[in-house]
């Protein structure tokens, strides 16, 4: 089995920086995609970006480009989501998910999430 537990979420206003982060434990050898995906109430989740288990690879969805960093710590076996420029509809619960099914935005190709960290942002 594979565990996922993100922390970092939290209330900020708009404008502001926050910088979440996942740990991934068990088997770390079926995460060659982690990625970080959000949900709004009502809503299903929506990937916002992928990271290659080598950092070679990286997708930002375009509501973020620009404003979100995703990035990588192998020797701590941990993902990193840097939220800049935040606005209020980046409010959501935000998840962390692994894959071994290649480059996929599909929620249902991740095998593997955490709980979700609540992120609200204040207008």
């Amino acid at each position: 089995q594979a565990q996922l537990q993100e922390s970092g979420g939290g209330l900020v206003h708009a404008g502001d920086s926050l910088r979440l982060s996942c740990v991934a434990s068990g088997r770390i050898e079926s995460m060659d995609y982690m990625a970080w995906f959000r949900r709004t109430p009502g809503t299903e989740r929506v990937c916002v970006a992928i990271i290659h288990r080598l950092g070679d690879y990286i997708f930002h969805a375009n509501f973020v480009q620009g404003r979100f960093t995703i990035s990588r710590d192998n020797a701590k076996n941990t993902i990193y989501l840097q939220m800049d420029k935040m606005k209020p509809e980046d409010t959501a619960v935000y998840y962390c998910a692994a894959t071994s099914s290649g480059i996929t935005t599909d929620v249902n190709q991740y095998m593997f999430w955490g709980q979700g960290t609540q992120v609200t942002v204040s207008a």
